[in-house]
């Protein structure tokens, strides 16, 4: 059984309930005449890593931040052992397994900060806590991501169910590309969004859930039913919490106050539903009149309690675990094998020393620091502009801070401007519509036939399985974007004559 399989079978227990369990692994229990020796071997190993987690905790209220991340290291890296072998050895009891590892995830979490000492204050309180400052602010810079929701641990309102356990695998696999661009994307634009997360004393991980799953951090996304932005307002809702036409400009693209007008949202719909999360999440995707309706007067029903799950619609069932499980990730991508890259969002701006467009900009930036390019980040930082107008010289941009000399080394002269300027002003032939192909007539257009899709399949999959049509043309059929793919979802897919 591999780490991630084991780690993914977790059940996130009540706080009390993880304690008992924690003592229970760290004493070992009541030997058992018949118990094998490498199941002895193994629990001793267990209640070395349980004994880890304390030596942790006690550096941490030290003041010892950097002991206490390595005995905490050292811990998971042999709870992550553990865990690998519980499944082939006989007689080992999962839970009891999950239990520690549950507990030393919430201490990386900066649960020790945010909770386990919270009436330690003052001068007893340890160095960079915040000397009994509350919310985001009395917490270390690697703490805030991690902030309380209402009270309660972000971690500890993430149950680790099927659903959210099969939107774990969708992000590691067939969405791992939206997660890793949507994480490089919020790097670039933390600066602006963070903030207002962080005024409204909401955890970090919650906005980049929601975000990844919106739009990847693509601050243009527009949905097919008219919802805009990286948070993905729609036009009456962002309204409702001031993202205006601003000038021209739809506000619900600018990354600040998308995030403003979310966390606003949030903190709304958490106190109407006594901050039931799921069910928050779910009046975010799919309307909070129709959660009301569908909830009532018992704000603590579980999300997944059949008389209101099956009353949801299909895309509301995944939105909320898919949210849940890209925060977790964020939390914890080494657990999962999961390695973000490293990026220096550091914020940053150029004057322009020469009229260019941001399309411009980004030829003559080329990979430097990225190889994606930077068009996307420009965009994003930039999302007043047009990519494709000139924008004239002394107009000042937003870039990452490590552009700036770039832009003044490559951009401000020389070659690579000229050559972007060339490529930019190419002459394209404008075919007039009495010129172009005629519409085929209704005997050409092919028959279709419909496909329920199911869970396991790609584009490639179904394609091989219909072997008269390819990748494109299922794409073309049926307007797909980056071959995603819903359960449920109905393809059009042409029929072989």
């Amino acid at each position: 059984m591999s780490v991630v399989v084991s780690f993914r079978s977790l059940r996130m227990l009540p706080l009390a309930a993880a304690i008992t369990l924690l003592a229970a692994c760290a004493s070992g229990g009541p030997a058992k005449p018949a118990q094998a020796p490498e199941l002895n071997t193994l629990y001793a190993q267990l209640d070395q890593a349980s004994k880890g987690y304390e030596t942790a905790l006690q550096q941490a209220r030290e003041g010892n931040a950097q002991a206490s991340e390595q005995s905490l290291n050292t811990a998971l890296d042999q709870m992550k052992n553990i865990s690998a072998h519980c499944g082939t050895t006989p007689g080992c009891d999962p839970q009891r397994v999950f239990s520690v590892y549950d507990r030393l995830l919430r201490l990386k979490d900066g649960s020790f900060f945010a909770g386990d000492d919270n009436d330690v204050v003052g001068d007893d309180a340890p160095e960079g806590s915040g000397g009994g400052k509350t919310g985001a602010s009395s917490l270390p810079e690697a703490q805030r991501s991690v902030t309380l929701l209402r009270g309660q641990k972000l971690s500890e309102l993430i149950a680790m169910n099927g659903p959210v356990k099969a939107a774990l695998e969708m992000w590691l696999t067939q969405w791992r590309p939206q997660l890793m661009d949507a994480y490089v994307n919020y790097q670039f634009m933390r600066y602006r969004m963070w903030p207002e997360y962080q005024k409204a004393d909401l955890p970090e991980a919650l906005l980049f859930g929601i975000m990844a799953k919106e739009s990847g951090g693509k601050v243009h996304a527009v949905s097919r039913s008219g919802a805009a932005g990286p948070l993905q307002f729609m036009y009456a809702t962002g309204m409702r919490f001031g993202l205006v036409n601003d000038g021209g400009f739809d506000t619900r693209f600018d990354p600040g106050a998308s995030a403003r007008a979310n966390a606003e949202y949030i903190d709304e719909q958490l106190k109407v539903f006594n901050n039931n999360l799921e069910v928050t999440l779910a009046a975010y995707n799919g309307g909070e009149g129709r959660l009301r309706r569908i909830v009532g007067d018992d704000t603590s029903v579980s999300f997944y309690d059949p008389k209101i799950y099956n009353q949801l619609s299909q895309e509301t069932r995944d939105y909320v675990p898919s949210v849940l499980a890209a925060a977790w990730l964020f939390l914890h991508p080494e657990s999962y094998n999961l390695r973000f890259p490293k990026v220096n969002g550091e914020p940053g701006s150029i004057v322009l020393k020469r009229s260019a467009s941001l399309s411009e900009l980004t030829v003559c930036l080329g990979s430097a620091g990225n190889t994606d390019g930077w068009f996307r980040t420009l965009r994003n930082l930039n999302p007043r502009l047009d990519p494709q107008m000139s924008q004239p010289a002394g107009a000042r941009l937003e870039v990452p801070k490590q552009l700036e000399r770039v832009y003044a080394a490559r951009c401000a002269e020389g070659p690579w401007p000229i050559l972007a300027n060339d490529l930019h002003t190419a002459v394209v032939p404008v075919v007039s519509p009495t010129a172009a192909s005629p519409a085929p007539s209704r005997s050409s257009v092919p028959a279709m036939r419909s496909y329920t899709v199911k869970r396991g399949d790609s584009l490639s999959s179904i394609a091989r399985k219909f072997d008269c049509t390819d990748v494109a043309e299922i794409e073309r059929s049926n307007g797909l974007k980056h071959h995603h793919l819903k359960v449920g979802q109905t393809l059009k897919l042409p029929v072989c004559r």
